[in-house]
């Protein structure tokens, strides 16, 4: 483990202190029950208990007012409906109730569609511009009540019982005694009695004042005459609005006075649904698919919905895009049971007694152990001047805190503080840093845990800044892919989707040469310093921030697709087989993004446009004897390192020219724009045109190593010998004919020796060269979006090296790929003090924002690939 990181893969910053700790007021106990529910006016605390109650409690003294007798199972939900000083209580009895607020009175009981069909009432929302009531149930309805249309039916069907008969003219009984059927479970009695359910029944024996059959649960039924009983209409039941117990229902303010306000919905499918409510019902308007266990709380601020979802994740979605735009991680593993909002703060409430407060930021400011059990219900209300914040628990304890404005919760010294102030660490830089504390060097065995590690923190990571995320495993003892899919405005036409490669693995950092801990990111006069931001973590975050950005502003216009690999830097095993496996996954894709490289300069912003392929080639010339000594077989056996040695030499002649037949047959000419580009890059780095073009747009040969085996002493005749060399490829040279050229040529060579040891040749790994497109309008794009950000005009410059996986796969999605480098030439990619420059990253991610606007326009739709049918 490092430095904890594997315990925290939340990117929210904790920024509190003492001073932004919450005062606990005051404490209520409730008598051995759990506090299912809670609501408030300024005047009172109503909670809703596991034994069928409603405690009333003074807001002012905190002393117990009244308790409210009716309901015959837990009080699930209460609702407050200011307008009318009315309390809405739901219960497992099947029934809702409505209270005066004032007089704390019964007014209503309201029995649902099929009465205790419904099973649990879960969820309530009252929606003042309708007069209307909606109730989650048990039993996947969802269901409404207007009371302007059921006060009068009740009064025209209680006009009609005075009379002893209905509209169809025959007599009913009076409802004077009873306003309820019998429930054949709550109002059963003992089987051995054998008596028909009725509502007197005592089938818990329970003597308590006011439970089940009490003389006062009985008073209470009574109270509410005939005219109150009101009963939803079969036509107000939407049946299966979810696949799963409706959990959690919240208005959605901005429109709640619109002539079709809006509700959100929450089920154990794990979905939020939107419903758009008018005076005869709702209809769905859209569906979040969050697949992250049941949503068990639900808030909503502005045109912002949050879903609190078992195991502690909190979406964060966009009501007017129609997108996920972040998740906040409040404590994995551990369920969010409750949530409030104080303005644009939001309080959660957990089952291991925690209460959080983020602000719109989501930064932790606040965090504390409210309860010594499971926080199961909060509310937010006004108290004098101010605000509180209520929470119950199933230690029996409703707890009241002080909730005073956020910007009064972290004190004066942390808001100037370098974390908070102008100069903020922002989410990019805090994200990064935990990142590359991660040592996920792919080339170490013992780094592989690590490496795994920073694949599942990256998709966490992912995911908190609003993106869908997945592993895609590329077999086994290698490194997995992750896939996050930042998806778009929900429009009527069809988005470019752009596809993200990048690699979050690593080159070894051995701790020689550094002036810092090479995983521990530490700045320094404006640079970011360790090892991978530059190569390649800083970049990845920089582009998950860019796409962060746009959706929490509403403006992403098209689908971006990140594909991370693990093993980059060891010629990406597996990713080509993982990437064909799961490319219904990855889905359809117009352009291919990458950021893995530098500038040729310290100061002028750069577009990638080329990178040379490579043919790793490996040679091994035995003897098949065992290592002799020199003194004794010198000069009487033919020695593998002297054929090695004659090999090697014939590869290129003294003009470093490569000697293998057609070797530069295909290479492209030059053409007369790149000449003239050569020419500037060569006035702005202070080197020979030639040599630049040598490096980028010319093939090579380099030889890397010569192992020997034996002990590698000077009276040794090593029995075998080995050497790997390397074939840099450029366009139009066919890798697989050159390739092959190559194994054809050193064998032809070696022949002619006539030597009696033998040549074994292998390819251990290749890839294929890279040219942009410079007329694509895609590359058009990004370039404009260099040169509005930085306001020079971008150097168009190629790469000596080689990303295996970006020719691969522009052929494996027909499309074309851009490559944008972040960093500066001295960036010591790969080098002790690897960094990047922070203004670099800034400037990186307003780039690529840039560029996701221009071509999310609707004018660049023309240029979108073909979806295969």
């Amino acid at each position: 483990m490092h430095e904890g990181i594997y315990f925290s893969a939340s990117l929210s910053r904790n920024l509190q202190t003492e001073e932004s700790m919450p005062t606990l007021i005051h404490s209520l106990v409730e008598q051995r029950s759990s506090v299912l529910s809670l609501a408030a006016t300024s005047r009172y605390i109503f909670s809703g208990s596991q034994n069928e109650d409603i405690v009333v409690w003074d807001n002012d003294t905190f002393t117990l007012k009244k308790t409210l007798h009716g309901h015959t199972g837990s009080v699930l939900a209460l609702e407050y409906a200011k307008d009318n000083e009315w309390l809405f209580s739901s219960s497992g009895d099947s029934t809702v109730r409505v209270w005066s607020t004032i007089t704390l009175e019964p007014l209503y009981l309201i029995t649902p569609y099929q009465d205790t069909a419904a099973g649990d009432l879960f969820s309530l929302a009252w929606l003042p511009s309708l007069q209307t009531i909606f109730i989650g149930c048990q039993n996947t309805s969802l269901q409404w009540l207007n009371f302007n249309d059921a006060i009068t039916r009740s009064q025209s069907n209680a006009s009609l019982e005075s009379t002893g008969s209905s509209s169809s003219g025959v007599s009913t009984p009076s409802k004077s005694t009873s306003q309820r059927q019998a429930h054949k479970f709550f109002d059963s009695y003992p089987l051995h009695e054998r008596r028909p359910a009725d509502i007197f029944a005592r089938n818990t024996g329970s003597s308590r004042i006011g439970g089940r059959g009490s003389p006062e649960s009985d008073l209470s039924l009574t109270l509410i005459s005939a005219q109150s009983h009101l009963e939803i209409p079969s036509q107000n039941v939407f049946d299966s609005a979810h696949y799963g117990y409706i959990y959690c229902i919240t208005p959605l303010h901005p429109a709640e006075n619109a002539k079709e306000p809006r509700i959100a919905t929450g089920s154990g499918d794990e979905t939020v649904k939107i419903w758009k409510c008018q005076s005869v019902g709702p209809t769905l308007e859209h569906q979040f698919e969050l697949n992250h266990g049941a949503i068990l709380a639900i808030v909503a601020h502005g045109d912002t919905i949050f879903a609190g979802c078992q195991d502690g994740y909190v979406k964060v979605l966009d009501l007017e895009t129609k997108t996920l735009i972040r998740t906040i991680i409040v404590a994995e593993g551990i369920d969010i049971l409750s949530m409030s909002m104080l303005n644009s703060d939001l309080f959660t409430c957990s089952a291991d007694g925690w209460v959080k407060r983020w602000s719109a930021s989501f930064d932790c400011i606040a965090g504390w152990q409210a309860h010594k059990g499971i926080v199961l219900s909060s509310v937010v209300t006004k108290r004098g001047i101010g605000s509180e914040l209520v929470t119950g628990g199933n230690d029996s304890q409703i707890k009241v805190w002080d909730a005073i404005p956020s910007t009064q919760s972290i004190s004066h010294e942390v808001q100037n503080s370098p974390c908070i102030g102008p100069h903020a660490t922002d989410i990019m830089t805090y994200a990064l840093s935990k990142f590359i504390a991660i040592p996920s060097v792919s080339s170490i065995p013992s780094h592989r845990e690590d490496c795994r590690q920073a694949g599942i923190w990256l998709r966490k990571c992912l995911g908190q800044l609003g993106a869908t995320t997945s592993l895609l495993p590329t077999g086994e003892g290698i490194n997995p892919l992750v896939l996050a899919t930042f998806a778009g405005t929900v429009t009527g036409h069809r988005k470019p989707r752009i596809l993200f490669y990048g690699h979050y693995d690593v080159i070894a950092a051995p701790q020689q040469g550094w002036d810092s801990k090479p995983f521990v990111m530490t700045g320094k006069n404006g640079y970011l310093y360790g090892r991978g931001v530059t190569d390649n973590k800083g970049p990845i975050i920089s582009i998950a921030c860019a796409a962060a950005h746009l959706l929490s502003h509403r403006a992403l216009g098209v689908d971006l697709v990140f594909l991370v690999e693990g093993e980059e830097e060891c010629g990406s095993l597996g990713f080509r087989e993982a990437v064909r496996q799961h490319k219904e996954s990855i889905g359809h894709i117009d352009a291919i993004l990458v950021s893995n490289s530098t500038w040729i300069t310290d100061e002028r912003p750069c577009i990638t446009y080329g990178l040379r392929g490579v043919i790793h080639c490996g040679l091994e010339i035995s003897s098949n004897r065992p290592d002799l000594h020199s003194g004794i077989e010198g000069g009487g056996v033919s020695e593998p390192m002297v054929d090695m040695v004659k090999l090697l030499a014939t590869l290129t002649d003294n003009k470093n020219l490569v000697q293998i037949p057609g070797f530069y047959d295909s290479v492209r000419p030059e053409n007369e724009d790149e000449k003239e580009n050569f020419k500037l890059l060569s006035q702005i780095t202070h080197k020979p045109a030639a040599s630049l073009e040598s490096r980028w747009r010319e093939p090579s040969l380099t030889i890397h190593t010569v192992e020997v085996s034996g002990p590698k002493n000077a009276t040794v005749i090593p029995g075998t010998v080995k050497a790997q060399i390397s074939l840099r490829i450029v366009p139009d040279q066919d890798i697989n004919v050159t390739t092959q050229s190559l194994i054809d040529y050193l064998k032809k060579v070696f022949q002619g020796f006539q030597s009696p040891n033998d040549l074994q040749t292998s390819v251990n790994h290749s890839a294929d060269w890279w040219l942009g497109n410079l007329d694509d309008p895609w590359f058009k794009a990004l370039e404009s979006a260099v040169r509005e950000e930085w306001g020079k005009e971008p150097l168009r410059i190629r790469e000596g090296g080689s990303i295996p996986s970006v020719p691969y796969l522009e052929k494996e999605f027909h499309c074309h790929a851009l490559h944008l480098p972040m960093g500066q030439a001295s960036d010591q990619a790969h080098l002790p003090n690897e960094r990047i420059s922070l203004n670099n990253l800034n400037k990186g991610r307003a780039v690529v924002q840039r560029f996701l606007q221009k071509i999310a326009d609707d004018a660049f739709r023309d240029h979108l690939q073909p979806v295969p049918p």
